[in-house]
């Protein structure tokens, strides 16, 4: 006989993919590390299939354990949504959450997420705390923010449910010239996750550099870069408006993925609306990445 998936064992089993270890999920959903390993045993069962590998780096999924996660996320934000609508708009989620971004997300990333939200949760109020990391890391620390979109060493690392690379891209105005020697450089202020990987390519390419400019400010590096006091590496979509990319001919290394990262505060798996924030970040990240400026000839 056929054994049903349950709940509880779906969740932990996404929360153990999500945090990399059972260890992990354990503390975010607040139960036992023995609870969690007996949940995704009683799945492996239903499923009839290995779905996690656990070694003594943590926990990766299987051919079928990646098959089984997209159906499990699905299957969460039905029964989340189920539960929502069943119980009517008494049960709904209402209350205030508070959400820390990093600048450069919040101008291109968040903004449809945040529509999207107040659509499906219009009884909660959002707190939203934009900032770089180390602000936004004391706030973390205090207990002060529900999620974070942004930078992964803000919360702990048992606190990252998702994470991904993205591109940087260089830009400066039609008429800087790439080939300048030393090349000017238009950079965020320290202390910037991004800073150091750019400048490192710079050398191993073998490019002498100055930094022309640099402000905590993604709108003043944005002016900065519009007119033309050096090139910068930014993310695709905060790319300023008549802005070009140099040309692989001027000279300029590829630019380094960095990191970006969801991250949320232990206890607040079951939160249907931070479960909801967290997807549509996650999608909108996944869809923001347009090639919509011009490379210099």
């Amino acid at each position: 006989m056929e054994k049903d998936f349950h709940i509880a064992d779906l969740r932990s089993f996404a929360a153990t993919v999500r945090a990399g270890s059972i260890t992990r999920a354990a503390a975010a959903l607040q139960v036992s590390q023995p609870a969690v390993s007996q949940r995704i045993q009683r799945l492996e069962q239903a499923a009839g299939e290995r779905i996690l590998i656990r070694d003594p780096q943590g926990a990766r999924l299987t051919p079928a354990g990646e098959t089984l996660l997209a159906y499990a996320e699905r299957m969460l934000a039905l029964h989340d949504e189920a539960r929502t609508s069943i119980a009517g708009r008494d049960a709904a989620p209402s209350g205030r959450r508070t959400i820390g971004l990093l600048e450069d997300l919040a101008i291109t990333t968040f903004p449809a997420a945040l529509a999207d939200f107040a659509v499906l949760h219009p009884r909660v109020d959002l707190e939203v705390i934009v900032g770089s990391a180390a602000p936004l890391r004391r706030l973390a620390d205090r207990g002060r923010l529900d999620l974070v979109f942004g930078d992964p060493s803000v919360m702990p690392e048992a606190s990252v449910r998702w994470q991904r690379q993205v591109p940087l891209t260089w830009a400066c105005a039609p008429a800087f010239d790439p080939l300048a020697d030393p090349l000017p450089l238009v950079l965020f202020s320290q202390p910037c996750q991004w800073r150091q990987p750019v400048l490192d390519a710079l050398s191993r390419h073998g490019r002498q550099w100055r930094i022309a400019f640099q402000s905590t400010s993604v709108h003043a590096v944005q002016a900065a870069i519009a007119a033309g006091i050096g090139v910068g590496a930014l993310l695709v979509g905060n790319v300023p408006a008549g802005a070009v990319r140099p040309a692989e001919q001027h000279g300029l290394p590829l630019v380094p993925m960095v990191d970006i990262a969801i991250s949320r505060r232990a206890g607040t798996d079951t939160d249907q609306a931070l479960n909801s924030l967290e997807r549509l970040l996650r999608r909108a990240a996944a869809q923001d990445a347009p090639e919509r400026f011009p490379l210099t000839g």
